[in-house]
């Protein structure tokens, strides 16, 4: 998976946008105003990619200096290293290489379904949040509609990785990974009581279109 994420990065913004489904910049930036990110908080965007969410929160907290990205991929790590020139740091999600009560916000964009292991995942937010600290985590559901399945079947599995081919073999590789992956993600009501079981508080999910979903939390205390 890392060496696809590598081997796309470059081309990964482009083809974005085909499957964006709502998830554009705006909706990003609101999601994160919403959550609770303001100027002055120190932030860590896990699994940053190109800088998609980090890019939106850097306008709302006036610049990067408070900004960190941390990914496993290197080449998409390089990516955002050139567009938006912030600190970022190369290592696992479920492994922060972080001081306890380091941030006041942890963001994560669309990378969920990669995890293997949410429990060790929500729990290092928990870890790495100062008491009071904020969680956002974008993610794309499985419609339960079976018309809306259907189409976003057709839409995702189909016809955005036959427009991705128009960057490459690879690219159109991701985006049948990413509809394998959505079609696989964790239910909605198990990554609530995963960050719950994780110990953080006012645990909710937000949804758009009846996939896209916002789950946000807080760090007690």
């Amino acid at each position: 998976m890392r060496n696809l994420f590598n081997r796309t990065a470059e081309s990964y913004d482009g083809i974005n946008a085909a499957f964006a489904l709502g998830s554009g910049p705006w909706y990003r930036r609101r999601a994160l105003r919403q959550a609770g990110l303001a100027p002055g908080a120190r932030m860590l965007d896990v699994a940053i990619g190109t800088g998609l969410v980090a890019r939106e929160a850097a306008a709302i907290l006036g610049g990067t200096r408070d900004l960190v990205g941390l990914d496993l991929s290197e080449g998409m790590l390089a990516v955002a290293r050139r567009q938006l020139g912030l600190t970022l740091v190369q290592a696992r999600a479920e492994a922060l290489p972080f001081a306890d009560s380091s941030f006041d916000f942890v963001s994560m964009g669309y990378a969920l379904r990669h995890v293997a292991d949410l429990s060790a995942l929500f729990g290092e937010f928990r870890r790495v949040l100062r008491p009071g600290g904020r969680v956002l985590v974008l993610e794309i559901a499985r419609p339960e509609g079976r018309l809306a399945h259907a189409l976003l079947r057709g839409y995702m599995g189909a016809v955005v990785p036959a427009l991705s081919r128009l960057s490459g073999r690879e690219s159109a590789t991701l985006m049948r990974y990413y509809w394998d992956t959505i079609e696989a993600c964790v239910p909605p009501a198990e990554i609530i009581a995963r960050l719950g079981e994780a110990g953080l508080a006012q645990v909710g999910c937000a949804t758009e279109l009846g996939m896209m979903r916002a789950y946000s939390a807080r760090c007690p205390g």
